[in-house]
């Protein structure tokens, strides 16, 4: 399921809805920011920062994400939740 996400977040519409699933605007604030920053829409630096952290990810943080997304009621939302709080700290733009 969490394979399907990544697969589709090439899709505006769909990154674009699960940012609205987020529903948390601190978060939304920060992937604004890094849009505005970059010059990106939103919707591309969700997808953006997914792929970077697929691709860069430590195993700690790999065993830290299956952890979250084994507690979760919507893991692959809460997967992007997390990958974007990492990927996008507080404070920085």
């Amino acid at each position: 399921m969490f394979g399907n996400l990544i697969a589709s977040l090439d899709d505006p519409a769909v990154a674009d809805g699960v940012l609205r699933a987020l529903d948390d605007a601190a978060l939304s604030g920060r992937v604004d920011a890094w849009a505005s920053a970059s010059g990106q829409p939103p919707a591309a630096v969700l997808s953006l920062c997914v792929r970077h952290f697929l691709d860069t990810a430590s195993d700690d943080l790999w065993t830290q994400l299956i952890g979250i997304m084994s507690r979760a009621e919507d893991p692959g939302l809460a997967a992007v939740r997390a990958i974007l709080t990492k990927m996008l700290p507080e404070g920085e733009a």
